[in-house]
């Protein structure tokens, strides 16, 4: 069976961390539909607009063999249970789906718009962050909702969006995306 994973990311901006799970993702899987989300429980600093061009920067530095790697701001819903109902107008009902999510995120996924009918269209996906460790109650409390999940073997950058936009740490980001901040005067 064809499986799908869907990981949208609210990446202001994206960074090599981002690249790297991308990279993981396209050797695991056979698609990987990718969209920048507005996430509710955070604020923005630049637009969707912005963020999708930097994803596609980002995709585009990637020299991933197999090309299955799909970009589109038609995926980017701010409620995950939208974006795959669209992936799934995209490859069909019969693919297994997998919603790519940040171990920093385990303790909020319980309380997610529609978090019940969700865990019965996807699977999670649960990609190590450093600094944030799995915890076995929130896991179970997922299993409770119905939720069935895995843990990715991928051991991603210790980087940051925030290390970025609080410190101006310029390493966590590729060289393009450095450039198109510098150009399009985003960050300042």
């Amino acid at each position: 069976m064809t499986k799908i994973a869907l990981f949208g990311t609210s990446a202001d901006p994206p960074t090599a961390g981002h690249q790297s799970i991308i990279r993981w993702l396209s050797a695991h899987y056979d698609w990987v539909g990718i969209w920048a989300s507005d996430n509710p429980f955070k604020e923005h600093q630049t637009s969707l607009d912005h963020r999708m061009a930097m994803l596609k920067l980002l995709i585009d530095n990637i020299a991933a063999p197999r090309r299955n790697i799909y970009l589109s701001k038609r995926l980017s819903h701010r409620r995950s249970v939208v974006s795959v109902a669209k992936a799934k107008e995209i490859w069909g009902e019969e693919a297994d789906y997998f919603l790519v999510i940040g171990s920093d995120l385990i303790k909020q996924i319980c309380q997610w718009y529609n978090i019940q009918e969700l865990l019965t269209q996807a699977s999670i996906l649960i990609v190590p962050r450093p600094g944030y460790l799995l915890n076995d109650f929130q896991l179970k409390e997922l299993e409770k909702l119905g939720g069935k999940y895995e843990i990715a073997d991928l051991d991603a950058p210790a980087v940051s969006s925030t290390a970025y936009r609080k410190y101006g740490n310029q390493d966590v980001l590729i060289r393009p995306i450095q450039d198109y901040i510098e150009q399009e005067k985003l960050y300042a």
